[in-house]
């Protein structure tokens, strides 16, 4: 029996994809992360991050949390604050959906905005959010998460490959994931690959700023991931590939799973499993291709997603 709130994450559903991958492809397994309590995989890391700051005393008791965010980190840290005590400072932008600004607020999180250029993610706005979280987290009694250069929340998504590896019964070829800050790539990947040394990693950004790739900068509407610049702490030897995925391609796929498979989830969920459908189709039918299912679509009914 779970005692705490923060006991409820993990543990997620993985199910397979029976329609959206074609005849003679991969099987494709897909951990349904939205089964966590704010509906999404970063309550992981949040939950690593900040129990990590309170036990070496970066954060302070009566201490706040500062972040800057696309919304589903600050959503989790949000959660984790309002469960462990803490107060928090979010730095966020009008490029993101209007109902991860509502629940933030709900969980009692203050929000500082930057202002986009009509509401596109671009390299300069991330740049603005994250200077903005770093004057704010000077004040006395703040502690700054710095998700792009936190260790501590790798960690957070070891249990994730864990899962995948056993609900799979041990048989998984490749994994596929979309890449934000690299955390949970890197560390369910890790994981995964302490099982299975062969393991073939893909990496997934968006087609309009591959800079995982070597591309230019550039912007784009899938939100969560394609930060515009290399995140400090991407580790390129540990994955085998890099593959780009169009806004396009990620609403499409993101319509295809809600009515193909019955699971409603956001744009990097689509880009995951838009690419995982590539590596299935090279792999073959003795193949699996394990992806994870971001966060949930209910995050993004105000924007132009399902519209």
């Amino acid at each position: 029996m779970s005692h705490h709130i923060l006991d409820a994450i993990g543990n997620t559903p993985l199910v397979r994809l029976g329609r959206v991958a074609p005849p003679g492809a991969a099987t494709i397994v897909a951990k349904l992360e939205f089964a966590n309590p704010t509906g999404s995989m970063k309550d992981r890391m949040a939950r690593a991050a900040v129990e990590a700051a309170i036990a070496d005393g970066r954060l302070a008791p009566g201490g706040t949390v500062v972040e800057y965010t696309a919304g589903t980190t600050g959503i989790s840290l949000a959660f984790v604050c309002a469960a462990l005590g803490y107060d928090l400072e979010i730095v966020f932008s009008d490029a993101f959906s209007d109902e991860k600004r509502v629940t933030m607020q709900s969980f009692g999180a203050r929000i500082t905005d930057v202002v986009s250029d009509n509401r596109r993610i671009t390299e300069s706005l991330i740049k603005e959010m994250i200077a903005t979280a770093g004057r704010l987290s000077r004040q006395p009694g703040h502690w700054w998460c710095d998700q792009l250069n936190n260790h501590d929340a790798i960690s957070g998504y070891t249990p994730l490959g864990e899962e995948i590896w056993h609900q799979a019964d041990g048989h998984v070829d490749a994994f596929v994931h979309a890449v934000g800050t690299a955390h949970s790539i890197h560390g369910a990947g890790d994981a995964l690959r302490r099982h299975n040394p062969d393991l073939h990693i893909a990496a997934v950004e968006p087609a309009e700023s591959a800079v995982l790739s070597g591309g230019a900068s550039g912007a784009h509407r899938i939100e969560g991931i394609g930060i515009g610049f290399l995140p400090p702490l991407w580790e390129p030897d540990k994955v085998d590939e890099i593959i780009p995925v169009s806004t396009a391609e990620a609403q499409a796929m993101a319509h295809r799973l809600a009515r193909e498979e019955a699971i409603f989830a956001g744009a990097s969920s689509g880009a995951n499993v838009a690419a995982a459908v590539q590596v299935a189709q090279r792999l073959g039918p003795d193949a699996v291709v394990a992806t994870i299912i971001v966060d949930s679509g209910l995050r993004y009914i105000s924007t132009d997603l399902f519209r």
